[in-house]
């Protein structure tokens, strides 16, 4: 008769009860980050497995239940993130945490080569941010006569709709910041940065309030995922959308 021995089934698997050739600290040690799969970059960050799962077969079925990857963590909050099996309060927030630094790092990177004076450069500061977004948001850049940025502002979020954008708020903040010019950014949840008939017509109502004001709206920038499209680029700032 087999010995069943209940403290051993009740323990969590963590990164020692690998075999060496598969952990990933000795991986990477021997050959560097760069040589750890995605999967095996999260075990390291969240150590221990659960009952009956290593911390690298959850690791997979984290990025790969659903078919995502690596990019599917992103899309998660750590509400969804406890209603995974093996994931609780603590490895969710660890994994809120990786996604955030994530973002940072990337918007770090970035920071080195932005210019407000280019959409490009615009875009890929703000692409980490704002690409994973399941709703749409719609930012405020101010900026002062060099085009340095005296602050930003989220003026929408969820559907951006030009019933709900009035020039009259958006001006208002944009005036106690003293800015002479502003900058609109928003995404496409969709990952199409084309822009639709509301933000067209929002672009418009806002360019020409800002011509009466004083304060020119230099570019509306649309994110998608991984491209952006550029009012400014595409010269359809001051036209009858």
């Amino acid at each position: 008769m087999g010995i069943v021995r209940i403290g051993k089934m009740n323990q969590t698997n963590t990164m020692k009860d690998l075999l060496t050739a598969e952990r990933p600290y000795e991986k990477c040690e021997h050959s560097g980050a760069g040589s750890l799969t995605d999967a095996e970059l999260l075990a390291v960050l969240l150590r221990t497995g659960t009952k009956g799962e290593n911390v690298l077969e959850l690791s997979r079925r984290l990025l790969y239940e659903k078919g995502q990857g690596i990019l599917g963590i992103h899309q998660l909050d750590m509400a969804q993130l406890r209603q995974m099996k093996g994931i609780g309060r603590v490895k969710a927030i660890q994994i809120a945490c990786i996604s955030e630094l994530a973002k940072r790092l990337a918007k770090a990177t970035a920071s080195e080569t932005l210019s407000f004076t280019c959409p490009a450069s615009i875009a890929k500061y703000y692409m980490e941010e704002m690409r994973h977004e399941k709703q749409e948001h719609m930012k405020l850049l101010m900026l002062n006569s060099k085009s340095h940025l005296l602050g930003e502002s989220d003026i929408s979020k969820g559907t951006v709709n030009s019933s709900l954008i009035t020039p009259r708020e958006l001006f208002i903040e944009a005036l106690q910041k003293n800015a002479v010019s502003i900058i609109l950014l928003h995404n496409h949840p969709s990952g199409d940065p084309t822009p639709s008939r509301s933000d067209i017509l929002i672009t418009e109502r806002i360019y020409q309030a800002g011509l009466l004001i004083g304060i020119d709206l230099l570019d509306h920038i649309i994110i998608g995922d991984n491209c952006y499209m550029s009012f400014s680029e595409a010269e359809l700032l001051g036209t009858k959308g």
